[in-house]
């Protein structure tokens, strides 16, 4: 049951989602129903409108800024509907953390500091690897004559090494987190249950299944 006060933050990703309320009414009503009962109070709501430019974190969020300063202020129990409106940058969760600010996110409210940095950490790593691999492949098809742009795009052969190493580098990334899993008793199943509630995507972006854990752990334990 909710108590204390809050201070509410929504982030739509353009100005004309933000306009339209497209997604912003149900992270509203995910807020709302996270609180109903219990004795509350929602001081403040805060909504981003981002554009995607700028690369630090924090100066192209200037609304969650000032809803964290706010919470501090405050003292309030900083709330957001869905935990990847945060946990997608190692350097920002790291600020948060140390804002020493209380948040809570209403589709996993277990969530706790562990299990923000994890997210954050394994969604940067994956996003440079894309972008890595993304460089490699166009310098290797440039080095072989293949002509690049949509009618060249065809012509990129998979690289069966480059595949195998991406694909170890993967389950090594994941290796500490499986064995915690296998520590703690759970079953494979139970496993990739807990990998998608994380919101950790399998190598290709997409929910574990079985199969897909299988593998993984085969190169682990390899």
């Amino acid at each position: 049951m909710a108590t204390g006060k809050f201070i509410a933050y929504y982030r739509v990703s353009t100005q004309k989602q933000g306009q339209s309320g497209l997604g912003l009414e149900a992270q509203q009503q995910a807020v709302m129903s996270y609180l109903n009962g219990g004795q509350w109070d929602l001081a403040q709501e805060f909504t981003e409108v981002e554009t995607g430019k700028g690369s630090d974190a924090m100066n192209k969020r200037p609304q969650l800024k000032a809803a964290i300063d706010a919470a501090k202020k405050q003292k309030a129990t900083l709330i957001i509907a869905k935990l990847d409106r945060l946990a997608r940058n190692v350097h920002f969760v790291s600020g948060l953390m140390e804002s020493k600010v209380r948040f809570v996110a209403c589709d996993m409210p277990e969530a706790n500091e562990l299990t923000i940095h994890i997210m954050a950490a394994f969604a940067e790593h994956e996003a440079k690897r894309i972008s890595q691999r993304t460089k490699d492949a166009l310098a290797i098809a440039k080095t072989r004559g293949v002509v690049l742009g949509a009618a060249g795009a065809a012509n990129l052969k998979p690289n069966i090494e480059q595949r195998q190493q991406a694909a170890d580098e993967f389950a090594n990334k994941l290796k500490g987190i499986i064995e915690g899993m296998k520590g703690l008793g759970l079953s494979q199943r139970a496993m990739c249950d807990e990998l998608n509630q994380l919101g950790i995507k399998t190598a290709r972006g997409g929910a574990w299944s079985l199969v897909q854990l299988q593998r993984v752990r085969a190169r682990i334990e390899s």
